[in-house]
C-alpha cells in the first residue's frame, strides 16, 4: 500500500522537528451507538498511519458520554472492525472512566466563576442564544454565585432534579460571532442506566467539554476529527485554557468522505435496520464496514481506496465505482478463479459418450501461475450461461454460442451448436450441440479460430448454489423524485437472486472466501452459507457497471 501523505503528516513532522512534541499520539474516539461505516474509516485510517509514519501511538477511545442508545453490541463491533482493517490501538480507553476527573475539572470552572448552573430548559436556551446576526442574551440566572453554583451541581450529581430541569454552562460571551461560544452547555441531567457506569451517575458531560478533557488526560498531540467539528475548535481550545490540565493537546479537522449512492448517515442506518429494509446492519447492501466485508469487500481494498482520495479541508464525494476498481485491484492476483454459472442453460453434447466424465486441466488464476491449476470435469452434459447462448448470431461482433457457431468450452473443446429445445411459452431451455475430440484444450489444436471462449460447468458434479446480486440501495434523486422522502427512494432491485451451479471444486468453501467467477465478477461466500446450501455473494462485476436504477 502507497504511504499516506497530507497536510496532518506535515504538520505532525513540523511538530516533531521544532521539539513542539516528542511522540505523536492520536486517537480514534467512536461512539459506541452504531455499527461503523465506511465514511468513518476515512477517520481511522488517518489515526492509525498518521502516528505510524513517525513510530508514534493511537489509541481507541469509546466515547461514551451519552448513555441514551450506547451499548455493549456496539462496543465489541467496533473492536472487530479496527481488528478486521489491521489495526490495533496501544490503549483502549473509554471516557465514562473519566467521569470523576471531568466531574472535579468542572467544579475547578465554577470556582474560578466560569461555569454556573443554569435553570433554563433546552427551549429557552435555544431561543436565548440568539442567530448569526444577533448576539445572545444572558440566562436569569448566570451570575449565581460561586457557593450557590457549587452547592446546585453537587445536588445535580446526587440526583435531586429531573431530567432536564438544570444544567452546567459555561460562562463565556453570549455575544460571541461562534454561537458554539455563548455559554455551551457542559453538563445535562440523564436519569438512565448507563452500559459501562451503571447507575453511579445521572449527570453526564457534553461532547465539547469532556473530549478535549479525554484528549489531555491521554496525552494526545494530535485530534484529528472531521470539517464539522471546525467552528467547535475555540470551544476545544477554551476548556483546555482554562482546566488546569497538564498535557496541551491540538484539534484538526479534515473533510469528510463521501460515496456516491451509498448512505452515510447513522439515523438513516438505523432506520433501514429497525424498519426492517435490510436484514441486519451487516447486510451486504449496507455501507457499514461489517456489511461491506459481507458483501466482499477486503480491508486492503477500502485502505487503499481512502488512500487514494487523499486528506484535505474540503469534503469530498468519490464515485462509488472508485471503490469496486480498489477491490478489483487487490483481488486480481489474489482470488481463484473457478467456474460458476448464474443463469444456468443446459447443452447436451450429442456425440460426446453417455457414460463418460473426464477431467481438464484448468489455473486456478490465469494471471498467476504460482496459484497452480486443478482438474475440472467435463461430459455429454453442461451448464453454461443463458446469455452465452443466442438462436440467431445476432451481427458479427457476437462472440458467444449461436445454431450453427462454433466456440471454445474454456479450457476443454470447441463445440458447434445444431439445434434447441423449448418450452410452451418459446422460450429456450435445452440446446444440442457437437463437439471436435481433435480440439481438447493443451492439445496444440492450431486448426480454425472459435467465435469465442465461453464458460461452464459440467452438470454431473456440479452444486447447487444461491447468488445474490445487489444494487444501490437508493435511486438516484433527480427532478422525478426529489421529493420523496428517504424510505420513498429505497431501491425495489437493491437485491436479487439467482439459482446456480458452481463446480465442485468449491464444495469446502468457507465464509469470507474470495473468487473471481470468470465474467460474472468478484464474489465471497456468505457467512451463511453451508455445505448443503452454498450462498455467495456478488461483490462487483469485472468491470464498473454501477448505476443508480
Amino acid at each position: 500500500m502507497e504511504e499516506m501523505s497530507n497536510y496532518i503528516k506535515t504538520i505532525m513532522a513540523e511538530d516533531l522537528k521544532e521539539g513542539r512534541v516528542s511522540e505523536i499520539v492520536t486517537r480514534f474516539p467512536p461512539e459506541p451507538n452504531a455499527y461503523l461505516h465506511i465514511g468513518h474509516a476515512r477517520a481511522i485510517i488517518t489515526d492509525f498511519e498518521c502516528a505510524k509514519a513517525f513510530g508514534g501511538k493511537t489509541n481507541l477511545r469509546f466515547d461514551d458520554t451519552n448513555p441514551t442508545k450506547e451499548d455493549n453490541e456496539y462496543v465489541e463491533a467496533i473492536q472487530e472492525d479496527l481488528k478486521w482493517l489491521g489495526y490495533e490501538p496501544d490503549h483502549v480507553f473509554f471516557g465514562s472512566d473519566y467521569f470523576e476527573a471531568t466531574y472535579e475539572k468542572a467544579l475547578l470552572l465554577i470556582r474560578k466563576n466560569l461555569a454556573y448552573v443554569d435553570d433554563l430548559s433546552q427551549e429557552e436556551i435555544s431561543k436565548y442564544r440568539g442567530t448569526l446576526t444577533e448576539p445572545g442574551i444572558e440566562s436569569p440566572w448566570r451570575n449565581r454565585s460561586v457557593e450557590e453554583n457549587l452547592d446546585l451541581f453537587q445536588k445535580m450529581r446526587q440526583g435531586v432534579f429531573k431530567d432536564g430541569e438544570k444544567t452546567l454552562r459555561a460562562k463565556i460571551d453570549m455575544a460571541s460571532p461562534n454561537i458554539n461560544m455563548r455559554d455551551p452547555i457542559l453538563y445535562r441531567i440523564l436519569h438512565m442506566h448507563h452500559h459501562r457506569q451503571k447507575d453511579q451517575w445521572c449527570i453526564y458531560p457534553m461532547y465539547d467539554f469532556a473530549h478535549p478533557l479525554q484528549d489531555s488526560f491521554e496525552k494526545v498531540t494530535h485530534s484529528c476529527c472531521s470539517l464539522e467539528f471546525d467552528n467547535h475548535r475555540v470551544l476545544y481550545d477554551w476548556v483546555i485554557a482554562n482546566c488546569d490540565v497538564e498535557h496541551v493537546p491540538h484539534q484538526y479537522e479534515f473533510g469528510r468522505l463521501n460515496i456516491t449512492g451509498m448512505i452515510m448517515s447513522k439515523r438513516y442506518l438505523r432506520m433501514l435496520v429497525d424498519m426492517k429494509k435490510v436484514s441486519g446492519y451487516d447486510d451486504p447492501r449496507m455501507p457499514t464496514l461489517v456489511g461491506l466485508k459481507r458483501r466482499g469487500f477486503t480491508a486492503d481494498a477500502i485502505k487503499n481506496f481512502v488512500k487514494s482520495t487523499g486528506l484535505s479541508r474540503v469534503n469530498s464525494t468519490v464515485d462509488y465505482a472508485a471503490l469496486e476498481e480498489a477491490l478489483r485491484d487487490d483481488l486480481k492476483t489474489k482470488a481463484l478463479r473457478p467456474n460458476a454459472v448464474i443463469h444456468p442453460l443446459e447443452v447436451v453434447i450429442d456425440n460426446y459418450p453417455e457414460e463418460k466424465v473426464e477431467y481438464l486441466d484448468c489455473p486456478n488464476n490465469a494471471e498467476v501461475e504460482e496459484m497452480g491449476s486443478r482438474p475440472i470435469a467435463f461430459s455429454k452434459h453442461v451448464y453454461i450461461e443463458q446469455d452465452d447462448f443466442m438462436e440467431e448470431k445476432p451481427n458479427k461482433k457476437w462472440k458467444r454460442l449461436a445454431l450453427g457457431v462454433e466456440v471454445r468450452l474454456m479450457h476443454a473443446y470447441f463445440i458447434t451448436a445444431t439445434s434447441v429445445e423449448k418450452d410452451e411459452s418459446g422460450k429456450v431451455i435445452r440446446v444440442h450441440a457437437t463437439y471436435d475430440p481433435a480440439t481438447r484444450s493443451g492439445s496444440g489444436f492450431d486448426g480454425r479460430k472459435p467465435n469465442g471462449n465461453i464458460h461452464f460447468v459440467e452438470k454431473t458434479t456440479a452444486l447447487p448454489a444461491e447468488f445474490r446480486l445487489f444494487g444501490p440501495l437508493l435511486i438516484e434523486e433527480d427532478d422525478t423524485n426529489k421529493d420523496l422522502d428517504f424510505i420513498e427512494r429505497l431501491n425495489p432491485h437493491s437485491l436479487t437472486t439467482a439459482q446456480g451451479f458452481v463446480e465442485s471444486f468449491l464444495k469446502d468453501t468457507q465464509p469470507f472466501d474470495h473468487y473471481q467467477f470468470v465474467r460474472n465478477g468478484y464474489f465471497v461466500t456468505d457467512k451463511d452459507s453451508t455445505r448443503e446450501k452454498l450462498i455467495f455473494n456478488r461483490t462487483c462485476e469485472l468491470k464498473s457497471s454501477f448505476k443508480l436504477s
